[in-house]
């Protein structure tokens, strides 16, 4: 699927505010609210729209530690990498998960409540996990920006 000049309004538009319903889309559109519907279920289709969520107030639902975890194994073979990426994604304090070039192998993004609720996760979680060597991790001390809208 090729995307037109309206398939990427819409879709910065429904990155701004997923809420926008098809009568407001069609409005910002210039377009029916049929032809709008008919957009939004093909981009989801072909996968460009992969869900639509709320995106919470991290301290107002009581998360107020942001960490950044490097993560080195014990080997690179292919099934210690995707053993390591399986049972990482379990863990519902890594919120994201990305496998790196460079001198670490992986940097995971963990949110926790607090400094001893991330040492439970890395003593009882992280730290046994059978292919992890090493971890080094570096706590978040403000926020100047965090965007989840793609420049497109």
């Amino acid at each position: 699927m090729e995307l037109d000049l309206v398939d990427m309004k819409l879709l910065r538009l429904l990155q701004k505010d997923a809420s926008l319903g098809n009568k407001e889309l069609s409005y910002h559109l210039n377009k029916s609210i049929a032809a709008v519907h008919e957009r939004v279920k093909k981009l989801k289709a072909n996968g460009y729209i992969k869900r639509t969520v709320a995106i919470l107030d991290r301290k107002l639902v009581g998360i107020d530690l942001i960490s950044f975890s490097q993560v080195f194994l014990k080997a690179h073979t292919a099934e210690v990498l995707n053993e390591f990426e399986r049972d990482v994604a379990k863990f519902p304090e890594v919120m994201e998960c990305y496998q790196m070039a460079g001198s670490y192998d992986f940097m995971l993004r963990i949110a926790t409540k607090d400094m001893e609720a991330y040492h439970i996760f890395l003593r009882h979680k992280l730290a046994v996990l059978p292919q992890v060597n090493t971890v080094q991790t570096y706590f978040v001390l403000s926020e100047t920006k965090n965007e989840t809208a793609y420049p497109i």
